[in-house]
């Protein structure tokens, strides 16, 4: 079978990852992808490239190898790896090298090792691409830190506001040609112009914060709070059973106060959704009355909603009308063979600018760069 064969390689990365959890191994999305996205590159004619680069993406522990091996066996065989089963696998010894100075945890040379080769990595390399549903209360911690270092630098938009102009053409700026002028006994030397500024757009960030959202609300939420706290025009509102505005509780620069005034503040944490209900309250209430009117807003949600689909679909082309632009971010977009078949994101998304991932830090920063384009 060639690389990149699809759906074969996709279908038999994702029914090998279930056969590992069903056989006790933690296995994440991310992980899962990651596989994906190396059996495109080896194909699934190699049965050793195969075999590594499973064992490369999927195990996390040394204990997994053998259960790894166990399940490699029944199940990759089928798909008529050539040689046999018993064919003996290299031996390869990985001395991670995280990058501080202890050498006495490396493995002794005893001469029966294989080959023995020396890998660094990056924690923050690893969190990055972490599904955001599988983070620790520490992971959750350094992740802050690495969304506090985002920018949401939204596209600029003309302002009213003239500035002084570095090209000698534009409209006069009298005043300034006046008072060098004047400097200069009388005699306009030089004139001056100005050109028409540029202000940063509003950018409104909508957080589903129902009970479908939980595994990923609570990450999202210091991302939300960070894009607030880092810039100015940033609203921040929780959709859930109903709208809450969140701006002023997440605006101090301690997060964790912030976070806790917040969850404070939304009386419907992890409760139900009516996401096109929430909407209309936007619009009604913020929405056309400025707040979105050329703004970049972004909703972060599943598309998961207990309300009719045709309220949902009224308000985001209401939405859209206004806005500069829309982007819907959704976690599970991310999952193998994800479609967006929930009825609120089904009707929302003919309304969508850009349709993007939210499961993991790597996708923030590309939403980042979706933002500023």
């Amino acid at each position: 079978m060639a690389a990149g064969t699809e759906p074969a390689g996709t279908a038999a990365a994702v029914a090998f990852a279930r056969f590992l959890r069903a056989e006790g191994l933690d296995v994440p999305i991310g992980a899962t992808l990651t596989f994906v996205q190396a059996l495109d590159l080896v194909g699934l004619g190699d049965r050793d490239a195969v075999y590594w680069a499973g064992r490369a993406t999927l195990v996390t522990r040394p204990e997994a190898i053998e259960v790894y091996d166990a399940v490699f066996r029944a199940f990759w065989l089928r798909y008529g790896f050539e040689g046999r089963d018993d064919t003996p696998v290299d031996h390869i010894t990985l001395a991670l090298d995280d990058g501080t100075d202890d050498s006495g945890d490396l493995p002794p040379d005893d001469g029966d090792q294989g080959d023995v080769l020396t890998v660094r990595y990056s924690a923050a390399e690893l969190l990055k691409r972490k599904d955001f549903s599988l983070y620790t209360t520490a992971e959750l911690a350094q992740a802050r830190r690495l969304m506090a270092a985002l920018r949401l630098t939204g596209s600029p938009r003309r302002s009213r506001r003239r500035v002084p102009s570095k090209r000698s053409h534009g409209r006069p700026d009298l005043r300034r040609t006046v008072r060098a002028a004047l400097r200069s006994g009388g005699e306009p030397a030089r004139r001056v112009f100005t050109d028409v500024g540029e202000r940063p757009r509003r950018l409104v960030l909508l957080l589903d914060v129902s009970g479908s959202m939980e595994p990923y609300a609570r990450a999202l939420i210091r991302f939300v709070h960070a894009a607030v706290a880092g810039r100015t025009k940033v609203e921040a509102f929780a959709l859930g059973t109903r709208l809450t505005r969140i701006t002023r509780e997440l605006s101090t620069h301690d997060a964790d106060a912030a976070i806790a005034r917040a969850s404070t503040a939304v009386a419907d944490w992890s409760g139900g959704t009516r996401l096109g209900d929430g909407l209309r309250q936007f619009n009604d209430e913020w929405g056309q009355r400025g707040m979105a009117r050329g703004a970049i807003v972004v909703v972060l949600s599943d598309g998961w909603d207990r309300g009719e689909p045709a309220v949902m679909a009224e308000q985001m082309a209401r939405l859209s009308r206004v806005a500069f632009r829309v982007v819907w971010v959704n976690p599970l977009k991310a999952s193998p063979g994800y479609a967006p078949l929930a009825q609120g994101m089904a009707a929302a998304l003919p309304y969508v600018d850009e349709f993007v991932e939210g499961h993991s830090l790597e996708s923030l920063e590309t939403l980042a760069k979706v933002v500023a384009a």
